[in-house]
């Protein structure tokens, strides 16, 4: 059985290394915020980096290795530049200097936290001011500060030395995007059903990630001093639809807060088994990992300390035969959480092989029109614009396959 060490780039530009058995699992443990010492005011979090290992033994020594090195270090192993981590290791972690560094500078209000008045005064998240000043980046009045709940003094002086953003790990790629609306800040668009959002271990390339890396090239201000798209929600490989992407910290943790406090509004369409009874409702529980097969997910049991509450309102738009065309609402944003609810519910979404089965009048024709993946597709998507505070709206309509099938089971 093979290991694997792994880092983690989290909320503030914070490294995050561990070792598994299992990577996928431990990312959705990650992502659910159900592994101990790790929580969900440590995310938004990616995997940058991982390396499979014969031994637990191995992996372990490995995460030891890696969680003693300097930031510097662990940036060269996640771009794979191997000189870069021999040279750091002959000059003892040594910091290396490099151009492209910014210097904002300004004045401060008084009486505020030193962490918000830098952020509103330089544009940065309060997130990434909090790690320059942790790296002594940042100065008031000419005296480097360590402290980012201090209180300023009317008129004090800052400087904030930002460095360039590193390059990330993955590769940009030239594949095709659907656009929905793109500006300075946030980009929107139509994900296909098989494309991976992120690269992870079994998906290293060919993702939306790696897409969005060409398509905005020299676009990307760094999200936590990293160049790359700010992912703030999934969805999965197999689902189509609507998906936000931030390009810059602003607008990444302004993203991240409102899908935190559940004002983001999305509504999924979905075609599932049956037709469902009665015709719209709300389904309600805490989603965590199944303890029949840990690489699902489940409704756990009212009592469970598990796994985290989640509140799907769906209604019926069109029966079908032996199916229905479904909405799906969401209060809250949970792994898998639409496929889970209506299989709770006794209405699996067809093609959906993990968790429930076509009924067997339906399979005939789903194998007619190669129809292999779950009918799920992010139709609509709603957000305070956090940059300008606009309310935005958008759609995109259903994907062929989709559309095919419901004309078939629709005669």
């Amino acid at each position: 059985m093979p290991f694997w060490t792994y880092i983690l780039h989290c909320r503030g530009g914070v490294f995050y290394t561990g070792h598994t058995e299992n990577l996928e699992h431990r990312m959705g443990q990650h992502r659910d915020g159900t592994l101990d010492g790790f929580t969900s005011k440590d995310g938004p979090c990616e995997l940058v980096w991982s390396e499979e290992f014969p031994t637990r033994y191995e992996a372990s020594e490995a995460e030891r290795r890696i969680k003693g090195w300097s930031r510097a270090k662990k940036l060269a192993l996640i771009r794979g530049d191997r000189e870069e981590i021999s040279r750091l290791a002959k000059s003892k972690d040594g910091p290396s200097t490099s151009s492209g560094r910014t210097d904002l500078e300004g004045t401060l209000g008084g009486g505020l936290r030193l962490d918000k008045a830098l952020a509103d005064a330089s544009g940065l998240s309060r997130e990434r001011v909090k790690g320059l000043i942790s790296e002594g980046r940042v100065t008031v009045d000419g005296l480097v500060v360590r402290s980012a709940s201090a209180r300023t003094s009317e008129g004090a002086a800052f400087s904030i030395d930002v460095p360039p953003a590193e390059p990330l790990a993955a590769e940009a790629q030239d594949i095709p995007l659907d656009v929905v609306f793109e500006d300075d800040h946030l980009i929107v668009v139509n994900k296909p059903a098989g494309l991976v959002v992120h690269p992870a271990a079994g998906n290293p390339d060919g993702t939306l990630v790696n897409a969005l890396l060409h398509h905005c090239r020299g676009q990307l201000s760094g999200i936590n001093g990293v160049a790359r798209p700010g992912i703030v929600h999934r969805i999965d490989k197999d689902t189509s639809g609507l998906l936000v992407v931030a390009k810059t910290d602003a607008a990444h943790e302004g993203l991240a807060r409102q899908f935190a406090d559940h004002s983001i509004t999305r509504a999924y369409l979905a075609v599932c088994a049956g037709h469902p009874a009665p015709p719209m409702g709300t389904i309600s529980g805490r989603i965590g990992r199944s303890d029949a097969n840990r690489k699902k997910m489940a409704v756990l049991p009212p009592d469970s300390a598990r796994g985290k509450h989640a509140v799907t309102h769906y209604k019926t738009l069109k029966l079908l035969h032996d199916c229905a065309l479904v909405e799906c609402r969401l209060e809250t944003g949970r792994t898998h959480q639409v496929r889970v609810h209506c299989a709770s519910i006794g209405h699996p979404l067809l093609g959906d092989q993990t968790y429930g089965r076509t009924p067997e009048g339906l399979r005939p024709l789903l194998r007619r029109l190669g129809f292999a993946r779950q009918a799920l597709h992010a139709a609509s998507l709603g957000f305070d614009h956090p940059i300008t505070g606009e309310r935005v709206d958008f759609r995109a309509e259903l994907p062929g396959d989709m559309r095919e099938l419901i004309d078939e089971t629709a005669r």
